[in-house]
């Protein structure tokens, strides 16, 4: 605060002094009245005299507006500043038990923050065990191929053996059905046709002639 007073202090007395070269300059350019306050200057005084009434009106007024606008600036409240001093001042007046109340809130941040830190490590575990499950089952996959392979054969050879077991069962066919018939059946049991070979007939050679 005392290093804003100063800047405070200082650039309203430098206003001050703007303000009364613009009148000087008001009267010498409206009235025609000699230019006064230049003669406080007398090392640049030669040089100042050179100055017209109307660049000492324009340069005076330029400068008093820039030394109040700074003035201000200086001066104007901070809202930024006003509100960061509430801040701390309600810090400072807060009592005991919210006081308490910020620290079991802590300590339940910290809580949740080693629960999170519990939750990454075992999702970690488990992405490997996952990673490991998957490079296992991809060693797996060829063998489940195999076997599936060896499967199919096993079934061609039992479809294979039933068959022969059948024509070792049933070694004759019905001529008129096709079905396996015992070697001693004289009919066929499933069309009831004679399974007797049929005799051919001896025609005596002198019929060929």
């Amino acid at each position: 605060m005392s290093k804003k007073g100063i800047g405070v202090w200082l650039f309203s007395s430098l206003t001050a002094i703007a303000i009364a070269h613009l009148t000087d300059a008001v009267n010498a350019l409206i009235f025609n009245n000699s230019i006064t306050l230049l003669k406080l200057y007398p090392f640049i005084e030669a040089k100042l005299h050179a100055i017209t009434p109307t660049t000492y009106f324009l340069v005076s007024a330029a400068a008093t507006l820039i030394l109040w606008g700074i003035t201000c600036a200086i001066a104007f409240e901070n809202p930024v500043e006003t509100f960061l001093n509430k801040i701390l001042s309600d810090a400072k007046k807060q009592s005991a038990v919210e006081t308490q109340l910020l620290e079991h809130k802590s300590e339940l941040l910290d809580a949740m923050n080693e629960t999170v830190e519990m939750n990454n490590a075992i999702l970690a575990q488990v992405k490997d065990m996952i990673y490991n499950i998957r490079t296992e089952v991809k060693e797996i996959q060829p063998l489940k191929e195999a076997m599936e392979k060896v499967r199919g054969e096993i079934g061609y050879l039992k479809r294979e053996l039933k068959n022969f077991e059948e024509k070792l069962k049933y070694p004759s066919l019905c001529l008129a059905c096709g079905k396996p018939v015992m070697p001693e059946f004289k009919i066929c049991p499933y069309c009831g046709e004679s399974l007797k070979p049929v005799p051919e007939k001896i025609v005596p050679l002198e019929k060929y002639k």
